[in-house]
């Protein structure tokens, strides 16, 4: 604002008045004397060798000089923005050219106050008027708003030329201050909702990558298709592949008998104790095959996975160069029976935006998203640790101090040299001095290493700490490690010197009570309804229990089993207000819903975790369950409601009821 006056700009209608010599007549009008006549002193300045034809010109330019001078002024514009922040309402209509029915009807006539629209209400917004649907504007009381900057810029009320400053003040408003205050006002709260969304996404991301793993255990895959067929594979305990299949299900009873035949051999070949099975479509047909093939068997269970991201990996670079010689589909099949390994380990090998858990992640700052999610993966990576000797390079490469090329090179010493048998032996490899080595070591593993420190978060910069608490307690370190009675035995406060301190002995002790604890919950496998696998079995009032798939500012999405999410509205989430839906469920979360409504028209199924009988709610919100990443539709308390509105729009709106009482 301080810079604006000086920063160079277009030819404005100011600068032409300058060069006509109207500057003094605008100074006299910006002076507001208490004498003088301002059409007999613009008679002055009346010259048509300047272009100044009359009087009338003359103070058009001196206004027009005012104008800009006043739009320039360092506390008018503050004054404007915080008019527009605070008292602006956003007024959304339909663009003159749509005809047709669109995703964005309940905008078309829609009126919210800037200083409160949701983030996701205002990035949906944003997309109607990218795909030229909507148009939208900031309304502000413009009257009061000229009346505050003339007051601001009068210095005497009764002066001759308060009526050419006011006229020049209405122009600035309407012509230089309120289209670019506007301007500035849209770009923060595009900020705003874009932090708002990547907040949302990286929660999310954060969920499902720390989700419990299976552990390392041996694993069927199986990618579900119709036409082509189930691409099945067996994976080991470290996730290597065994062998892979496929199955057909829907190609008649001679090919089904022959896929039971198929699948019976590979579960007693390699005696899994997971299938896991994609929830794509035909998921649910696959994963029901797969419990009569087993059997009433407890083991191997049968696990829906979230393939969300799958055909990304199979088709990325590092998929072609795990396997370069196999199938896309089969690529992806192995990729879903990682998945339910180990979650983290998998999910690093794709890009976050293809996962599916945030919300208009497409419509926001790309830079900024890209280095909070590349945070959030670095953070998690690091939470839980990484075993030296199985990780795979994408793994590796989100260690601190390890890149890519380090990661290759790591996995390449390990094959040729075979496991590392300390953590001091990754200084052999190329390129890792002892910099990388003081970075990274502490977030790797090596379980059944020749150090028993070596499986834990301890630094091995502080094994001889350990050592001398182990020698205090006149016993060794394997003896102490994992022994919480003698780690409770020390008296940290004798260690605590130098660079030593009290966060860091208790960083030590925890982890010598449960050395490497993974700090991730432990699996449990959903238990989705055998009766219920398409959207026409599901009935109102129908007790169910999903997999939360994705958390958005409006609710969460809910995996019933039916190929299509259920949304939780945020005011169904909880028998208690809730104001955010991050603080009830995350993406993983196994929890228990009731069906309220079901749309077999649009394909959406409204679902409440309230106690208590189900009764009719706000049906869902937001794009189709299809498209439930991107966003909701609004629950607005303000939105005029027309006498035949959209089914649905406002129906039993828990904001409406609310404003009733």
């Amino acid at each position: 604002d301080l810079y604006l006056p000086y920063k160079p700009k277009r030819r404005t209608r100011a600068m032409i008045a300058r060069e006509k010599g109207l500057q003094p007549l605008a100074d006299r009008i910006l002076a507001q004397p208490a004498e003088g006549d301002p059409s007999a002193e613009a008679l002055v300045f009346v010259n048509a060798e300047k272009g100044v034809g009359t009087v009338k010109e003359a103070l058009q330019g001196a206004r027009d000089i005012v104008a800009e001078t006043v739009a320039e002024t360092a506390a008018v514009r503050a004054f404007a923005r915080e008019l527009f922040l605070k008292e602006g309402a956003l007024v959304v209509t339909k663009a003159p050219e749509v005809n047709a029915p669109t995703k964005f009807e309940m905008y078309y006539e829609f009126r919210e106050a800037c200083a409160t629209i949701p983030s996701h209400r205002f990035l949906a917004i944003a997309r109607g008027e990218a795909e030229n649907v909507l148009r939208s504007e900031i309304e502000v009381d413009a009257q009061k708003a000229c009346g505050e900057v003339a007051r601001t810029m009068r210095r005497n009320g009764a002066s001759p030329w308060v009526g050419e400053l006011d006229l020049a003040v209405t122009d600035a408003w309407k012509r230089l201050l309120a289209p670019s205050v506007e301007s500035e006002v849209r770009v923060d709260m595009k900020l705003q909702a874009d932090r708002a969304a990547v907040d949302v996404f990286a929660q999310n991301l954060r969920a499902l990558l720390l989700a419990a793993p299976l552990g390392a255990r041996t694993v069927i895959g199986i990618d579900p298709g119709q036409r082509t067929g189930c691409k099945v594979v067996a994976v080991d305990a470290t996730g290597r592949l065994l062998e892979h299949t496929m199955l057909y299900l829907v190609q008649g009873d001679g090919a089904l008998e022959k896929s039971r035949a198929t699948l019976r051999t590979l579960l007693e070949k390699y005696n899994p104790v997971a299938v896991a099975v994609g929830n794509g479509t035909h998921g649910r047909e696959t994963e029901a095959f797969a419990r009569e093939v087993i059997g009433k068997d407890s083991q191997p269970y049968v696990v829906m996975v979230n393939e969300a991201g799958a055909s990304v990996y199979s088709a990325s670079d590092i998929a072609r160069e795990e396997f370069p010689d196999l199938d896309l589909t089969v690529r992806g099949a192995v990729s879903i029976a990682r998945r339910l390994q180990d979650p983290l380990a998998e999910l690093v090998k794709v890009d976050p935006k293809a996962i599916g858990v945030g919300q208009y992640q497409h419509d926001v700052y790309q830079p900024m998203l890209a280095k909070k999610l590349d945070e959030v993966v670095e953070s998690c990576v690091h939470s839980v640790g990484v075993e030296l000797n199985t990780a795979s390079v994408p793994l590796l490469a989100h260690v601190a101090g390890i890149g890519t090329s380090i990661a290759r090179r790591i996995v390449s010493y390990r094959e040729i040299n075979g496991p590392f048998k300390t953590r001091k032996d990754v200084l052999d490899v190329t390129g890792v001095g002892p910099k990388t080595f003081e970075q990274a070591a502490g977030f790797l593993r090596i379980h059944g290493g020749a150090h028993p420190l070596d499986a834990s978060a301890v630094h091995p910069e502080r094994y001889a700490l350990v050592e001398a608490m182990a020698r205090d307690l006149q016993t060794d370190v394997s003896a102490l490690v994992g022994n919480p009675a003698l780690a409770a035995k020390i008296q940290w406060q004798r260690y605590a010197q130098g660079d030593v301190g009290e966060y860091t002995l208790k960083d030590i002790l925890d982890e010598l009570k449960k050395p490497g604890r993974d700090p991730r919950a432990t699996f449990e496998p959903p238990k989705f309804r055998d009766d219920v696998r398409t959207l026409e079995d599901l009935k109102p009032g129908m007790a169910l229990e999903g997999v939360v798939t994705n958390v958005t500012a409006f609710g969460a999405f809910v995996d019933v089993g039916v190929h299509q999410d259920g949304l939780v509205h945020v005011s169904q989430l909880s028998d208690r207000f809730v104001k955010d839906p991050n603080e009830v469920v995350r993406p993983g979360d196994k929890i228990k819903v009731r069906v309220l409504e079901v749309d077999l028209v649009r394909k959406r199924i409204s679902l409440t975790a309230k106690s208590g009988e189900a009764r009719p709610g706000p049906r869902p919100q937001g794009p189709s369950p299809a498209d439930s990443r991107q966003g909701g539709r609004p629950q607005n308390p303000r939105a005029p409601q027309k006498p035949q509105a959209p089914q649905g729009q406002f129906k039993n709106n828990p904001f409406e009821r609310l404003l009733k009482k």
